[in-house]
C-alpha cells in the first residue's frame, strides 16, 4: 500500500464542556482527492484547525511523509505545505489578484515591490487554472468562481503539497462546480493532495478517491468512493439509514383553493436600460398545501420572483393576489401583514439577527402574539412561543437565551422556519432551504417544509439541488433568463426534462 502522505493519529481536543474529537484517526495519500464528511458537529472543522495550526490537540500524532511534526500556527502549517482554502474567502478586496496570490510574500528588494515580477509570477500561477485575466485586476471586480480560483492559485504559489477545501462549491453554479471538480482533478494529477469537505454527496461521488466519515467526534468509517454509494454514506454520518430524505409526501392538492396567484410580474434591474430585465411576465400561482418548486439555473431569476413577491424589490407592473383579493405587496412588512414569510438563501446576511438570542429571532415576525394590551413583550408569552416550536423543530441549544449565531447551520436554518411558523403564515417562500446543512438536518427540514404544508400552508421552494425539486415537489415550475420557460407535475418530472426546460430561453407553453 502506498505511504500516506498525512497521517493523523489518536488525534483528542477539549473545548470546556466539550469533547470536541475523540482519538481520530485520518490518512491522507499523495495524489488523492480525499473527502471528510460529517453532520455540523462532528468535529471536522476542529480537526481541520488543527491540521491548519490554529488549534493544538490535547493528544495524538501528526505524521508527513512519514516524519512527525508539530504545527504551532498557521504559518508553521503553510510551511509544511498545508494550506486550507475556507468557505468564507481570505482575500482582500480592494488588492489586486497579484497581490493576493502573494501577499506576505511579495517579490522585491526591501520596501521596494517588484510588481512586473509579481504580475508574471501570478499570471504562470493562475493560467493553468483558466484565469485569463490581467493580475492587476481587483479582486473585488471578480466573481465568486474566479475568487475561489484566486485562493487556490495562492494555494499553489506556496508550493502547497495538501489543500483543505472547505466547501468549496456552496456558492457555485453547477457549471463553475463542473470546472472545479476539473481543476481538482488536474491538481491531483501532479501530485497534490486535496481534503475536501462538502455536505453534497454527489459532488463526493463525482470527484473524491476515499472518504473518511465523522460521528459524534469520532471515526463513523473509511471506504474507497468505488466500493460505497450515497446511502452508506448517509448511514456512517447519522449512525441510521435515512431510505428517503424526501419523505412525507402527500395527496396532489389540486382541488384545493388557489393561496397565491401572480400575474405578470415584470422588474428591470436599471430603469435606465429597457433591455435589462431581471423578470419577465411571471405569472403562476399556488395552491393552499401544496409544495411548488421553482427550478432553475444561477441568475435565472429564481430569488428575484421570491424577493418581488415579499415586496423585498420593487416591481415596474405586475398584480400579486392572496386568494382572490388583489393585494398592494410595496415592502416585506405588506407581504408580512398578509400572510407572506420568507425564508431567503442567505440566512446569515439576510434573516438572522447574529447578536441576538435566539428567542428574539423566533418571535420577532409574530409579535402581536406575544405583546401585551400596553404593547409591552410579555415575557412569559414570547418564552412560551420559543419553547413550543424549539421542542417542534427539535432546535438544539441549551436555551432560547443563546445568541443565535453560535447555533450550527441546520440549528439556525430551523429558527428562521420557526420564526415564520410563529407567523402562521399562508404562504411561505423558501430560497434554498437546505444549503450548507447536513443530511440530518436536510432531512429534519424538509419533513417540516411537508408538515407545514399537511397544514395546508402553501409553500413555494426554491433550489438549486434537482433531486431536492424532483423529491419535494408537487409541481415545478422552470425559470431561464427571467422568463417562465415549464411547468411539470411530480409524476412527470425527471432531471433531464427540467435541465432541457431550464436552458430554454423561449417561454414554453404552460
Amino acid at each position: 500500500m502506498t505511504q500516506p502522505l498525512l497521517k493523523m493519529t489518536a488525534i483528542t481536543k477539549h473545548f470546556p464542556g466539550v469533547l470536541a474529537v475523540d482519538h481520530v484517526n485520518l490518512e491522507v495519500l499523495p495524489g488523492e482527492i480525499h473527502g471528510l464528511l460529517g453532520e455540523n458537529g462532528a468535529g471536522k472543522s476542529t480537526l481541520l484547525k488543527i491540521l491548519s495550526g490554529a488549534h493544538h490537540p490535547d493528544s495524538g500524532s501528526i505524521e508527513l511523509n512519514g516524519q512527525p511534526i508539530t504545527l504551532e500556527n498557521p504559518h508553521q502549517a503553510q510551511r509544511q505545505g498545508i494550506v486550507t482554502i475556507y468557505q468564507e474567502f481570505n482575500l482582500v478586496p480592494q488588492l489586486t489578484i497579484a497581490e493576493n496570490v502573494f501577499i506576505g510574500r511579495e517579490p522585491g528588494r526591501g520596501v521596494l515591490l517588484n510588481w512586473r515580477t509579481m504580475a508574471d509570477q501570478t499570471r504562470a500561477v493562475i493560467e493553468p487554472l483558466g484565469i485569463h485575466i490581467d493580475p492587476l485586476t481587483r479582486v473585488r471586480d471578480l466573481s465568486v468562481a474566479e475568487q475561489q480560483m484566486v485562493e487556490i492559485a495562492r494555494a499553489l504559489s506556496m508550493q502547497s503539497r495538501i489543500i483543505i477545501m472547505d466547501e468549496p462549491t456552496s456558492a457555485l453554479s453547477e457549471h463553475e462546480v463542473v470546472r472545479l471538480i476539473e481543476i481538482m482533478q488536474n491538481l491531483k494529477a501532479k501530485g497534490l493532495s486535496i481534503i475536501f469537505v462538502t455536505h453534497r454527496l454527489d459532488e463526493v461521488m463525482r470527484s473524491c478517491d476515499r472518504v473518511t466519515v465523522l460521528r459524534d467526534g469520532r471515526n463513523a468509517g473509511e471506504a474507497d468512493v468505488k466500493n460505497i454509494t450515497v446511502p452508506d454514506i448517509i448511514r456512517m454520518m447519522v449512525g441510521r439509514t435515512v431510505d428517503d430524505l424526501y419523505a412525507g409526501k402527500h395527496a396532489l392538492p389540486t382541488a384545493n383553493p388557489v393561496a397565491l396567484r401572480v400575474s405578470k410580474l415584470r422588474r428591470k434591474v436599471n430603469i435606465q436600460d429597457p433591455h435589462a430585465i431581471v423578470l419577465h411576465d411571471i405569472s403562476f400561482e399556488v395552491r393552499q398545501g401544496e409544495i411548488l418548486g421553482i427550478a432553475g439555473l444561477v441568475g435565472a431569476g429564481r430569488t428575484e420572483i421570491a424577493r418581488a413577491i415579499f415586496g423585498a424589490d420593487p416591481l415596474e407592473s405586475g398584480e400579486v393576489y392572496i386568494g382572490s383579493e388583489l393585494v398592494n405587496i410595496k415592502t416585506p412588512q405588506d407581504a408580512i401583514r398578509q400572510g407572506i414569510g420568507l425564508v431567503p438563501e442567505d440566512r446569515k446576511q439576510q434573516a438572522l439577527f447574529l447578536a441576538l438570542a435566539v428567542r428574539e429571532n423566533t418571535t420577532i415576525a409574530a409579535l402581536n402574539r406575544v405583546l401585551n394590551r400596553l404593547g409591552f413583550v410579555n415575557a412569559r408569552s414570547e418564552a412560551d412561543l420559543m419553547d413550543q416550536y424549539q421542542r417542534t423543530l427539535n432546535i438544539r441549544m441549551t436555551s432560547g437565551e443563546v445568541r443565535v449565531r453560535n447555533l450550527s447551520g441546520g440549528n439556525q436554518q430551523k429558527v428562521v422556519i420557526a420564526r415564520w411558523m410563529a407567523l402562521q403564515p399562508k404562504v411561505l417562500i423558501v430560497d434554498e432551504p437546505t444549503r450548507g446543512i447536513d443530511v440530518a438536518a436536510k432531512a429534519e427540514v424538509h419533513s417540516l417544509l411537508h408538515q407545514m404544508a399537511a397544514q395546508g400552508i402553501a409553500v413555494i421552494m426554491i433550489s438549486s439541488e434537482l433531486p431536492e425539486i424532483l423529491g419535494m415537489s408537487d409541481r415545478i415550475i422552470t425559470i431561464c433568463e427571467g422568463r417562465l420557460t415549464g411547468e411539470v407535475l411530480r409524476a412527470d418530472a425527471t432531471q433531464e426534462k427540467l435541465m432541457e426546460l431550464m436552458t430554454r430561453r423561449e417561454s414554453a407553453a404552460v
